[in-house]
């Protein structure tokens, strides 16, 4: 079926919560005027229970069904963090928050997730329970990952978990998916390359720290390029490269910043060989010493097969057979639901937003014509994988 009537009915009330938390901007953790609104709606819905403070600032509602013969319990999560991006839009509800904003369009998901709490507390026509998890700290700061510390889904009981983000570029009304990889994982990496500084008129009795690291950016090009399958992904990217300040002084050291993005563990592991690798070699090669900090972050977003399939049929309920897209390729941004995915089958699907600017653009917008979409889906996912007795 299409959007649901009684979504419909309450699109305008979920439009004014979208628009307040646009407004009201807040980073990684320190999400507490989002938590507390979030909070206070959940019990106004009449959730049958809402724990706030896990993973700092999280908030978690349950939902029972009519009946509990099938013992199934879904969680259904948002992220609620913006971004330090001053805003360069115009609409009456732009950020307040000098340097703040949602550029990601968290302010909509956590919108339609509340729509999704209220409609089934109202109606709870299904046979199980629902967890509508609300997370903080999406954006670098790993929020998933400190809820599950808390115990989120154990706690609760979650036995399949499912996620869902706005995409700019797909129509408003649509939906697009793929099982296996879906977003890569992010990793970071810190290499220190220390020589032996001098004048740069007498370069001999230096060991040139730029030089080396002008070979290693060379060098690690080739990872992507010749260690790594081409029918596989990965990006290596030397984004930062610090060394010096003076225009004739070779200097003693220089520090090189970059990220890498693959999209399995295999390929992940030999990245991560590779560069430190290929960065001893290349300072013993030149006679400096290399260091290399490599930090994992957000693993790959994997869809489950099976939930992948049962969330798509969901949505083309929704957008109609032809409102899927069941082909969309793998993206090389990360997303911190991956670790919840590590611990529950579950599967994380792309809701269209239309011809808008992209996200972590300072001219993005969420679009609230996609909100009905969004928590019809959320509510079907419930009453389809529920179904009532």
């Amino acid at each position: 079926m299409p959007i649901i009537n009684r979504v419909a009915d309450l699109t305008d009330e979920i439009t004014a919560w979208r628009r307040d938390f646009h407004e009201n901007p807040e980073l990684l953790y320190d999400v507490h005027r989002t938590a507390g609104i979030v909070a206070e709606k959940l019990k106004e819905f009449g959730c049958d229970e809402v724990v706030t403070g896990l993973g700092q600032t999280g908030v978690v509602g349950v939902i029972k069904g009519r009946s509990n013969a099938s013992g199934r319990v879904i969680g259904l999560r948002a992220d609620m963090d913006a971004l330090p991006i001053e805003e360069a839009t115009d609409v009456p509800y732009k950020s307040k928050v000098p340097g703040k904003m949602h550029a990601c369009g968290h302010d909509g998901h956590t919108a339609m997730l509340l729509g999704a709490a209220k409609y089934l507390a109202e109606t709870r026509n299904f046979d199980g329970t629902a967890i509508v998890i609300f997370q903080p700290a999406e954006e670098g700061g790993g929020g998933a990952a400190a809820m599950m510390r808390d115990g989120v889904l154990d706690r609760f009981g979650i036995q399949e978990v499912y996620g869902m983000h706005n995409m700019p570029g797909i129509a408003v009304g649509q939906f697009a998916i793929r099982p296996g990889a879906m977003m890569a994982a992010a990793d970071r990496f810190v290499i220190t390359v220390e020589g032996k500084g001098g004048h740069a008129a007498r370069p001999h009795d230096t060991i040139d720290p730029v030089v080396v690291s002008a070979h290693l950016i060379t060098a690690l090009q080739s990872v992507a390029s010749r260690n790594v399958d081409p029918l596989e992904s990965a990006v290596v990217s030397v984004c930062s490269v610090k060394a010096g300040d003076a225009f004739n002084v070779i200097p003693q050291t220089a520090t090189l910043l970059g990220t890498v993005r693959t999209l399995s563990p295999e390929v992940r592991d030999l990245c991560e060989t590779r560069i430190k690798s290929i960065a001893e070699h290349v300072g013993n090669a030149f006679g400096a010493k290399v260091g290399v900090e490599y930090d994992r972050g957000y693993p790959v977003t994997m869809n489950d097969p099976d939930k992948t399939g049962f969330m798509a049929e969901v949505a083309k309920a929704v957008a109609g057979e032809s409102g899927v897209d069941l082909t969309v390729p793998p993206l090389m941004g990360a997303e911190d639901f991956s670790f919840m995915l590590e611990e529950r089958p579950g599967a994380y699907i792309f809701i269209g937003n239309g011809d808008t600017a992209g996200v972590h653009h300072p001219a993005y917008d969420f679009n609230d014509e996609a909100s009905p979409y969004g928590v019809s889906l959320w509510a079907k996912i419930v009453e389809t994988g529920m179904p009532a007795r």
